[in-house]
């Protein structure tokens, strides 16, 4: 059993392309729509239930068009709202905090994890309860990095004024003190953050600046990849694959001739929509993706949903 119908995938703006970059590597077969909101981006400094009206705004527009799952591909929708979405919606939804949180947990090494994120995904305190869960011996050191999603949002992605706001907004969590000469992180003496989570999908795009600024002694985690993974296997459980779609073993994650002999591959098809200036999104769109996306259409959010 199959299902051609596409993968919703939803975020404030750019920044959840680079979710839907890995779902497209890890499951080419899946046809998606991507709808980013950048008109009313960035969502991390509004208020909670202003987040939560917007994000089902949108949703409700993905879930119109036909999609067979749902992927929230914005950390603040996903920490202020993803129980209510699961509630609103009788299909498959999937956040990226829990992913991302699994991934940081898995790669500290002396267990300590900085999250840089905006200021509602910091103020709801969700990574810090996943990667809790994830494993109770992290320390998890949380900041708000609200300049970042603006720089992303206006194509900033490199240049002198890129990598002083990158500086700036990192300097916190690794090394800045406060005017008694007090780390406003603190931490036991010699202790450093070893893992870095970037808890928003829009600062992946600026990882270049980010690396350069902390150099190799910290590991930097997104949940591009593990979202990705978890999509792929909350297809293959809810029997939601697309047709043709092929079944891998554990030495082989799908490469290796198991396509299902039954079923037809159908060409993947990709729709993006922006409810902000469709020039400035195929911008971001063309550098994520070349020429394989070339269809980004304008939506008014209003009028698409009833």
């Amino acid at each position: 059993m199959s299902d051609p119908r596409p993968i919703g995938v939803f975020d404030s703006g750019v920044g959840g392309m680079t979710v839907l970059q890995e779902i497209v590597r890890r499951s080419p077969a899946e046809s998606t729509i991507y709808l980013g909101d950048n008109a009313r981006a960035p969502y991390g400094v509004r208020p909670d239930d202003e987040v939560l009206t917007y994000s089902t705004q949108a949703l409700d527009a993905l879930v119109e068009r036909d999609v067979k799952a749902l992927v929230v591909a914005c950390n603040t929708s996903t920490a202020v709202g993803l129980g209510e979405y699961r509630r609103r919606y009788d299909l498959p939804v999937l956040g990226v905090i829990r992913p991302g949180a699994s991934a940081a947990s898995l790669a500290t090494r002396n267990r300590r994890v900085g999250v840089i994120a905006t200021p509602a995904t910091i103020r709801s305190h969700a990574y810090f309860a996943a990667i809790k869960d994830e494993n109770p011996a992290v320390e998890v050191y949380e900041h708000a990095t609200p300049t970042l999603v603006p720089l992303v949002e206006a194509g900033e992605l490199k240049g002198p004024v890129a990598e002083a706001a990158v500086a700036e907004a990192l300097a916190p969590l690794f090394g800045e003190r406060d005017a008694d000469g007090e780390s406003i992180f603190p931490r036991p003496a010699g202790a450093s953050v070893d893992t870095l989570l970037l808890g928003c999908t829009h600062y992946p795009l600026l990882r270049p600046l980010i690396a350069a600024a902390l150099g190799e002694r910290v590991a930097i985690v997104d949940s591009a990849t593990a979202t990705a993974s978890a999509l792929a296997e909350l297809l293959t459980i809810n029997a939601l694959e697309a047709p043709g779609t092929t079944r891998g073993t554990a030495a082989d994650a799908g490469h290796g001739g198991h396509q299902r002999p039954d079923e037809i591959a159908v060409a993947a098809t990709h729709l993006q929509l922006t409810t902000g200036d469709v020039d400035r999104f195929l911008t971001v769109a063309v550098r994520m993706f070349g020429a394989a996306f070339p269809d980004v259409q304008a939506i008014d959010l209003a009028a698409a949903v009833r």
